[in-house]
């Protein structure tokens, strides 16, 4: 599929780590990946995530491998473990693979700042094989 060559990232900065703290303690035992849980079984787990304007969705922690896609458009900005956020338009039908393990793990959250229901499917992996480390 061929994507539009315009960068999605609108933004990139540093946030105030301390006015997260009690979610970021949190995050590396926070496996919910999105607002509802529409599939699990012993290799996959397949989430909604679906945030009105405004809304935001918790820190939460990758350590598996997992794929999402776009299904409604919009603008978020995602907040990174380290401190840095980024903002971006989510193109419809954008899908984005991703390696992660215990050793690589990822620890975001996402808030949608646009004027539209922003809305993704994410799969995780339960048994892929873990993420090369290089």
């Amino acid at each position: 599929m061929d994507q539009t060559t315009t960068d999605p990232i609108i933004e990139t900065g540093q946030y105030d780590k301390a006015e997260y703290a009690d979610e970021l303690e949190r995050a590396p035992h926070n496996h919910e990946l999105g607002t509802s849980l529409w599939y699990a079984n012993d290799h996959v787990r397949v989430f909604e995530v679906r945030l009105e304007p405004g809304e935001r969705g918790v820190f939460h922690v990758h350590d598996k491998t997992y794929f999402w896609t776009v299904v409604e458009p919009g603008r978020g900005r995602q907040r990174l473990g380290d401190g840095t956020y980024m903002v971006r338009d989510y193109r419809l039908g954008e899908t984005k693979y991703l390696e992660h393990s215990s050793d690589n793990a990822l620890i975001h959250d996402l808030e949608n700042i646009g004027d539209t229901v922003l809305r993704f499917v994410t799969v995780e992996l339960l048994d892929a094989p873990a993420a090369a480390q290089s």
